[in-house]
């Protein structure tokens, strides 16, 4: 007996020491401070009703949860401070959490002035459909959102900007939401120089079939961080079970190791209509293993973009941030207390 009550108490003991963490992030949101009130300029239109479908309005889209929350209030602010017509954006979050009434009352109190929805995405449609990858954040729910906006969305959002939580615009987003998109359901930077072999599996490339996707043409790797969606197009096409389907296959046969990227590639890449680079300097988090310092990409920049494993509050709660965390801070409302989260 007295052995079966040591490995008893042992149990509970190691139980308690590994759960510890996950309860504190259960309970503990970040707290952030008031930002100022932004007003439209005297040249911006009025808007007697924010109805979806009128043209003077942007609809921007990003998710919210606990993680990257303090991510996504930076890009809110950062949105903001550099747009000419403020009042004339409406945000539009996605959240998984039985808790976002709290994020609801988050993103009231820090940003009073606001117009914005928040919608609620059953982590059920994709649980399914998920399998894991090489940084456990991309396996999350919700970063497979984005491919379900024209269904969460009102039928009357018939255009959307996504914006992933790990980045900061310093330029009039105006300027991204006028792109033409022409024919094309989706704009974003391309990078024709990338591998894109790297994206999928050997047993990808190896069956006939499925190597086959990308013959006649000429797909070029794009970050699915900064995307302009033509959402009535986007529907017409369904273009929700096209990627759907992908994600099937990858569940069966592990086609690809990237989370929620290899199906936007297989369903759009070579037929996305290229924006300047500007409005994505993406991999400013580094590689998905290590999230090493890296420097921006010539050129002229307008988006700032942290994607890969290091993010700037982790590093600078760190005390190790990189150069461009700096150009990050700025925008950082969060009131300084000690942090739990992270991105492993």
């Amino acid at each position: 007996m007295p052995t079966i009550i040591v490995l008893f108490l042992l149990a509970v003991t190691v139980t308690s020491v590994v759960n510890f963490p996950m309860r504190v992030n259960s309970v503990d949101l970040p707290k952030f401070s008031e930002a100022p009130a932004f007003r439209n300029g005297k040249e911006c239109p009025r808007i007697a009703e924010k109805r979806y479908h009128n043209p003077s309005i942007i609809h921007i889209a990003m998710t919210l949860d606990a993680t990257y929350l303090r991510g996504s209030v930076a890009g809110v602010l950062s949105v903001l401070q550099h747009s000419s017509c403020p009042e004339n954006i409406v945000f539009h979050f996605i959240a998984t959490t039985h808790r976002r009434h709290e994020l609801r009352r988050i993103i009231t109190t820090t940003f009073p002035y606001l117009n914005f929805h928040l919608y609620y995405f059953d982590s059920n449609l994709v649980r399914g459909k998920i399998s894991y990858s090489i940084r456990r954040a991309l396996d999350q729910p919700l970063n497979y959102a984005r491919i379900y906006l024209a269904d969460l969305l009102p039928a009357t959002v018939r255009r959307i900007l996504y914006f992933d939580s790990d980045l900061i615009v310093v330029d009039d987003v105006a300027k991204l939401w006028q792109i033409d998109l022409g024919s094309h359901v989706l704009g974003a930077p391309e990078y024709c120089h990338a591998n894109f072999t790297y994206y999928f599996t050997h047993r990808f490339w190896s069956n006939p079939i499925y190597a086959a996707s990308f013959k006649e043409r000429n797909a070029c790797y794009f970050n699915t961080g900064v995307m302009v969606i033509d959402l009535l197009k986007w529907r017409e096409g369904k273009y929700t079970e096209k990627l759907e389907h992908w994600m099937k296959i990858q569940k069966r046969h592990r086609i690809y190791e990237l989370g929620s990227l290899p199906p936007f590639l297989l369903v759009f890449a070579g037929d996305v209509e290229r924006v300047e680079h500007r409005w994505n300097q993406h991999g400013l988090g580094g590689d998905n293993l290590e999230g090493l310092c890296r420097d921006l990409h010539p050129g002229p920049v307008s988006l700032l973009h942290w994607s890969g494993k290091g993010k700037p509050w982790l590093r600078i709660d760190s005390k190790k941030p990189c150069p461009l965390d700096s150009l990050w801070a700025p925008y950082d409302l969060f009131r300084h207390t000690t942090s739990f989260f992270s991105d492993s």
